[in-house]
């Protein structure tokens, strides 16, 4: 099952690299206000910063009644490595992310490791190395 699941991965992966040069680099973002009845309302934002051989995003989102989330995401490529990473903070301070990383060892075989903390503080680690038939 996890060969299953880390061989889609990868497949994911090798699409994603494939495709991703053709997007245009450049930094666009967004910011929403949202003021309804009562006084309740929010703002939520997201930056996006796209560079060749690198992406990164980040979004916020806080209401008026104290309450938000700000996460963080991206992924950079090239020369035979692949890494990536991600984060989400709430106000009361609980947090995750993981982090994932692929490497081309130029002799038929593929690093990996991937590493994800939850909620708990609970950190769980996989890597090892796959070849290609």
């Amino acid at each position: 099952m996890r060969k299953s699941v880390l061989a889609a991965g990868l497949s994911a992966t090798a699409l994603f690299i494939a495709l991703a040069p053709a997007a245009e680099a450049g930094q666009h973002g967004r910011t929403v206000r949202v003021q309804g009845a009562f006084g309740r309302g929010y703002v939520h934002d997201r930056h996006v910063n796209r560079q060749p051989g690198a992406v990164s995003v980040s979004r916020g989102t806080q209401t008026n009644g104290g309450y938000g989330v700000a996460s963080q995401r991206g992924a950079s490529w090239g020369d035979g490595v692949y890494s990536s990473g991600a984060s989400r903070t709430f106000n009361n301070g609980a947090s995750a992310s993981r982090s994932t990383s692929v490497v081309n060892n130029r002799d038929g075989s593929y690093s990996y490791s991937h590493s994800r903390t939850g909620y708990d503080g609970d950190t769980r680690s996989v890597s090892g190395t796959v070849s290609r038939p």
